[in-house]
């Protein structure tokens, strides 16, 4: 007789806060990523930093007025689980994404810009910027990196 094996769902449990999939939030997926809809605009991207967990959420809003002071006006969309942000009709020229321990920022077109991110990817031109819980945030640097970054082609996704 064979033995019946059945698969399970296993889902996070809410935050202390009052959110997360069993509060009616968004389910955070493997490393503590946020799963949001795609969508385009502001709303899905203030959805996805509302998600995020712990203290990446605070550094979540910190990025994104980050990246709003130094592009103003700038294009914001939540792609593969994602927050991405871009010029009208250059395209995108960064994202970021939670990881378990640290959210990692990805500059499309990172090689172009001085000095570079220091992680390296795959793809030729892309690089990031790992940021830990504790570590010291340069948002001097930051900010010179995202306006570079929007000077440039952007991605076309």
């Amino acid at each position: 007789m064979a033995k019946e094996t059945t698969k399970r769902q296993v889902r996070p449990a809410a935050e202390p806060d009052g959110e997360g999939p069993d509060a009616g939030g968004p389910v955070l997926l493997s490393g503590g990523n946020p799963q949001i809809a795609k969508g385009y605009g502001d709303a899905p991207v203030q959805a996805y930093i509302a998600a995020m967990p712990g203290w990446k959420r605070e550094l979540g809003i910190r990025l994104d007025a980050l990246i709003e002071d130094a592009v103003p006006g700038v294009q914001k969309a939540v792609k593969w689980n994602s927050p991405f942000y871009g010029v009208e009709g250059e395209g995108w020229f960064a994202s970021y994404h939670c990881f378990a321990k640290y959210v990692k920022v990805a500059f499309f077109r990172g090689t172009s810009l001085k000095p570079e991110p220091p992680g390296k990817s795959k793809q030729k031109e892309v690089r990031y910027l790992d940021i830990y819980e504790d570590d010291a945030l340069d948002e001097v640097r930051l900010a010179s990196w995202v306006k570079q970054a929007s000077e440039l082609p952007g991605e076309k996704m």
